[in-house]
């Protein structure tokens, strides 16, 4: 007798939705074992995590803070995985798309009307994001280059770049030496209607339903699907493949780009150290628990924001070490990647019955 993954012939419906919960149950049960030999108590952990991120308004909105760029570049990350684009550049894709909104709206706010600032520096920083994510993306159409390593590498350029633009030309001369920009002036910063927690927060819900409604409802989503799960067939339907793969990740890169721009017009006013949090990289985890559903995302994004808030108050409050934040992350990945291959294949037990008659 052996046991075999067998394909199933159609996607399960109740594996989608089991898959990520039952995972997400075995990171409690493996977080609990690691905490334990940090000899300390899991459910006082878990609890003192809940509080910190939902116990109040204000710990949710920062809550909210942190979600927000992680519901956009969940979205976005999920769209190329949608096609098997390991797109794994968001990180890069929001600090551009931030460099690129700061720069309208420190060198272009005296020339153009107030009112055109924010609309300007939001839309620049999405195509800065968009042509980001497209360079991977046309190195893969055009020469077979991995997009994995193309993708990963240009997120430390795009950091890179906009150190050397704060520590350098765009640093502020009255900032006292400390690195960073100028303000941005007031007709560049996006409102916030709580705390910190801005209205980025619509634009995110807003993009994941138009995300949801073009992936299951238009023939582009139809396309996208089809050369996800077979590009060969896809291509004799007559789908160019190539074309499809480089305007998704133009959209992925675009959106994931607005999160940069929210994060420097609505949070720090200005283009400093910090930006890159590595809200790109979370976003793969949001990606695969939400099994690259847009509106699914938004929701597993507030419990991603959630750990990293409660996080920081386990730092606090139980001693714990700072990176366990960072550590909780990763065992919530590894098996919501090993439970994502039960959606497309089952257990199946072979006899040695069924052996012999092969």
């Amino acid at each position: 007798m052996r046991i075999i993954f067998e394909k199933r012939n159609t996607v399960s419906k109740k594996a989608i939705v089991l898959v990520p919960v039952v995972s997400f149950l075995v990171s409690l049960f493996l977080i609990g074992i690691l905490l334990i030999i940090f000899k300390t108590n899991p459910f006082l952990t878990y609890a003192s995590m809940f509080i910190g991120a939902f116990g109040s308004w204000m710990n949710f909105t920062e809550t909210l803070v942190k979600a927000i760029p992680l519901m956009l570049t969940g979205i976005g990350v999920g769209l190329a995985f949608r096609l098997k684009f390991w797109n794994i550049g968001a990180e890069g894709q929001l600090v551009f798309g931030g460099v690129v909104a700061a720069w309208v709206a420190l060198f272009w706010s005296p020339f153009i009307p107030a009112w055109m600032v924010l609309p300007a520096a939001m839309i620049a920083g999405t195509i800065a994001g968009a042509l980001w994510a497209g360079i991977p993306a046309v190195l893969k159409v055009s020469l077979g280059v991995d997009e994995t390593l193309v993708s990963l590498m240009l997120n430390y350029v795009a950091i890179m770049i906009a150190q050397g633009l704060y520590y350098g030309p765009w640093r502020d001369p009255d900032g006292f030496g400390f690195p960073g920009t100028k303000i941005f002036p007031q007709s560049a910063w996006l409102t916030r209607f709580s705390g910190r927690a801005h209205y980025g927060l619509v634009f995110a819900i807003i993009i994941g339903l138009i995300m949801w409604v073009i992936l299951n409802r238009t023939k582009w989503g139809f396309e996208l699907k089809m050369i996800g799960r077979n590009p060969r067939a896809a291509s004799v339907m007559g789908v160019k493949i190539g074309r499809n793969i480089i305007i998704a990740l133009l959209v992925s890169g675009g959106i994931s780009g607005l999160a940069g721009v929210f994060e420097v017009t609505a949070i720090s006013h200005r283009l400093q150290q910090g930006l890159s949090m590595g809200y790109g990289y979370t976003a793969i985890i949001v990606a695969w628990m939400a099994q690259l559903n847009p509106i699914a995302s938004l929701f597993v994004a507030i419990l991603m924001a959630g750990l990293l808030v409660g996080g920081d108050q386990v730092q606090m409050m139980m001693g714990l070490p700072a990176a366990m934040g960072l550590v909780l992350q990763g065992m919530i990945l590894f098996p919501m990647l090993a439970g994502s291959l039960f959606t497309d294949y089952k257990l199946k037990v072979i006899t040695k019955n069924e052996e012999a008659s092969v």
